[in-house]
C-alpha cells in the first residue's frame, strides 16, 4: 500500500515538474543526477586515502587523495553536461493487433555538442543505447506488449546517461506523449448470411465473399476454388467439359459486416469483424460496417481498412479513450 502510494505522489510530482509533450529538451529542470554503485565505491576509497594521508601526514598520499577527489567533481560536470540541451521528440507509433508489439519511436537532436552513451527505455527492461553527434540526430525504436484494442500509452520514458567514467548516473523521466492504436485480434470464422445473399450460397463463408451478380459476360474453364453456383452445366451435359458463368460485377449487392448478426460477446464479434475486413481488403473486395452507433458504407482499398480497423478498435470505449490519440 505505501508504495502505490509513494508511485502516486511521485507521478504527480513529475506531471507537475516535467508534464507531457510531443517534444522535450532537457535543461537543468528536468535532469537529476546521483552517484552509482561505482561511484558509492570510489567515495569511500577516497575517504580511505584521506584518513590514510592524515594518519601518516604523507603528501604524496594527500596529492592522489586530491587529484583523484577532483577528478569526481569534474566527472558531476561532464555527466551531467552529457544530457543537458538533449532533444526527444515522438515519432509515429504504427497501428497493431492485439497481442503483437507496439513499436514507438524516438527521434534524439543534439543541440550543437555530441552526446554519448544515451540510454533510454522502460525499466526494469534493458535500456537501448546510442550516440547522438554533434548537430546530429539518431532514432530509436522501443516495444512495448499491445495486450487489448484502444490506444495504448507509453509510460514515462527514462533517459539516462553514465558517461564518462560511470561514477555517476544523469537521468531524466519525459512523458512524450506516446500512444499506439491496437486493433482487435483476428480471429478467423464463419460471417451469418447478409443482405443479397440468396439461399443457394451452399459454400463456407459465401455470405462474405459474394453478395449477387450483375451482367453475364460469357463462358471461361473452370478452375479450383470457382463457386458450384456459377457452373454452366448444359455445357457439361453436352460434352463441353466445365464451364462457369463469367460476370462483369460479382457484388450488384452491398456487401454489409454487421455486428448485430453475429452472435457471442463483444470482443468475440469485434474479433471476427476484424478478421473479416483484413480478408476482404486483400482479396480486392468492397464492403461496408455497421456498428451500434457506427456505419460506415461500403467501399474499397486500404482507407476504407483502415477506418473500420479503428471503429472496430475504438468501439465501446469511453468518449475520451476514444479521443486519445498521439
Amino acid at each position: 500500500m505505501s508504495s502505490r502510494l509513494f508511485a502516486s505522489r511521485r507521478e504527480r510530482w513529475l506531471a507537475k515538474r516535467i508534464p507531457p509533450a510531443r517534444q522535450v529538451r532537457l535543461d537543468q529542470r528536468r535532469i537529476f543526477i546521483l552517484p552509482t554503485r561505482e561511484g558509492l565505491l570510489f567515495g569511500v576509497a577516497l575517504l580511505v586515502m584521506l584518513l590514510a594521508a592524515i594518519n601518516y601526514q604523507n603528501s604524496l598520499a594527500y596529492g592522489l587523495t586530491f587529484l583523484l577527489l577532483s577528478l569526481g567533481l569534474i566527472t558531476i560536470l561532464h555527466t551531467w553536461r552529457n544530457l543537458a540541451g538533449l532533444q526527444l521528440a515522438a515519432g509515429e507509433a504504427p497501428p497493431v493487433f492485439a497481442g503483437e508489439q507496439a513499436c514507438f519511436r524516438v527521434r534524439l537532436q543534439s543541440s550543437g555538442r555530441a552526446h554519448s552513451g544515451i540510454a533510454l527505455g522502460w525499466p526494469p527492461a534493458a535500456l537501448q543505447r546510442l550516440d547522438v553527434a554533434a548537430d546530429g540526430s539518431g532514432e530509436v525504436e522501443l516495444f512495448l506488449p499491445a495486450g487489448q484494442r484502444g490506444w495504448l500509452r507509453a509510460p514515462r520514458l527514462r533517459v539516462e546517461s553514465r558517461f564518462p567514467l560511470g561514477l555517476l548516473v544523469a537521468w531524466s523521466w519525459v512523458d512524450l506523449d506516446l500512444a499506439a492504436l491496437v486493433y482487435p485480434r483476428p480471429v478467423s470464422g464463419e460471417l451469418p448470411p447478409a443482405g443479397g445473399v440468396g439461399e443457394d450460397d451452399d459454400e463456407p463463408g459465401s455470405a462474405a465473399q459474394r453478395s449477387g451478380v450483375d451482367d453475364f459476360q460469357g463462358l471461361r474453364p473452370w478452375q479450383s476454388g470457382d463457386s458450384r453456383r456459377r457452373l454452366h452445366w448444359k455445357a457439361w451435359s453436352r460434352g463441353q467439359g466445365l464451364l462457369v458463368k463469367d460476370f462483369t460485377e460479382l457484388h450488384s449487392h452491398d456487401l454489409w459486416l454487421d455486428f448485430d448478426s453475429l452472435g457471442g460477446d463483444r470482443e468475440a464479434r469485434l474479433s471476427l469483424l476484424c478478421h473479416w475486413v483484413v480478408h476482404l481488403t486483400a482479396h480486392g473486395q468492397p464492403f461496408g460496417l455497421r456498428l451500434p452507433g457506427v456505419s460506415r458504407p461500403p467501399a474499397l482499398g486500404g482507407a476504407q481498412r483502415d477506418l473500420c480497423l479503428r471503429d472496430l478498435a475504438l468501439f465501446g470505449l469511453p468518449a475520451a479513450a476514444q479521443g486519445r490519440q498521439p
